[in-house]
């Protein structure tokens, strides 16, 4: 396993790592969960990815009891935890990033997980009804508290994110350092194009998701959505359009040819892929099977493989179908 920088910051996160999302609380109970913690451990992965809204904060608490069994050492292994949605239908407790909300939620979350702190946080979504100003100022505040380690934001606009960072500079605040957005084959325009400034000129690192397009990339829903797949999971209907596009479903079966003529699936292609992009510090995987952590951790060594030449021929199948 290798391992990068998170942005500018001198923390060494594991270029793939490990996340909650959909399986946590859904697809993967305590026992799966823990052996899965255990099996990406063993494959060098020290960064698992959590956030207070999965699975309506059950994915922290399975992830946190697992982590207590494992009892491994708190500095060799990193945890985040993310805050906007909220828990609760009520006022200040629900789509916010308002200071009370942030101070309370970084409590329960700490408590479910059963840590004294997280190493990052992130700001899930932007608040366009909470000043930006106050935000930044209640981030830095649990840094300073000593509830997290590093802040960072999640799927904001590069403007969002670069007037975060001006407020953080020009108050001497604890500066954002990371940003979680969704990149893969079909995704890239966010993290190639709108924050291609940000790297640079602030250092912003980048924890990317779904780099599989949520299953999408590796060939499962070709023939329709298969039987315990996510696309069938309650609350997540919306996913079955995405998942079933024939347009995109034939480029992934070109996406096919290839990865078979390099040795390895169209998965491990597609994570390999996103792992060539240097500004991306860490890949966040994830598995609803203990097995499919060893698959996944292949994409390393498939990384190393994909030449120029590999990388012209993957956009020339892709084409237009990417945003």
């Amino acid at each position: 396993m290798n391992y990068r920088r998170l942005g500018r910051s001198g923390l060494q996160v594991s270029e793939l790592s490990l996340g909650s999302w959909v399986t946590y609380g859904n697809q993967v109970d305590r026992r799966v969960a823990r052996e899965s913690l255990a099996a990406a451990r063993d494959a060098g992965v020290n960064f698992f990815d959590n956030a207070e809204v999965y699975a309506s904060g059950k994915a922290e608490e399975i992830m946190g009891q697992a982590l207590k069994e494992l009892a491994w050492p708190r500095v060799s292994y990193i945890v985040s935890t993310k805050f906007y949605w909220g828990l609760s239908e009520a006022p200040n407790q629900y789509h916010t990033l308002n200071r009370k909300y942030l101070h309370n939620a970084i409590d329960g979350s700490l408590a479910r997980l059963q840590l004294d702190y997280v190493d990052l946080v992130f700001c899930h979504r932007a608040d366009p009804n909470t000043p930006i100003e106050e935000t930044v100022w209640a981030m830095s505040d649990m840094i300073t508290r000593g509830k997290a380690l590093y802040w960072g934001t999640s799927e904001w606009s590069a403007d969002e994110i670069r007037a975060a960072y001006e407020i953080a500079e020009r108050h001497h605040l604890h500066k954002p350092v990371m940003e979680q957005p969704q990149y893969n084959l079909f995704c890239r325009k966010r993290v190639e194009e709108e924050y291609a400034r940000l790297y640079e000129d602030i250092g912003l690192g980048l924890t990317t998701w779904s780099p599989l397009a949520s299953g999408l990339l590796t060939g499962k829903y070709r023939g329709g959505v298969p039987e315990g797949s996510r696309a069938q999971l309650q609350g997540y209907d919306w996913l079955r359009t995405q998942l079933t596009d024939a347009d995109k479903n034939e480029r992934v079966a070109q996406l096919e040819t290839l990865a078979r003529e390099l040795g390895c699936t169209i998965g491990q292609l597609a994570i390999g892929w996103v792992l060539t992009n240097p500004n991306v510090s860490t890949v966040i995987t994830g598995a609803s099977r203990v097995e499919q952590i060893g698959e996944n951790m292949k994409a390393a060594e498939v990384a190393t493989r994909i030449t120029p030449e590999i990388h012209q021929a993957i956009e020339e199948i892709i084409g237009d179908a990417a945003r």
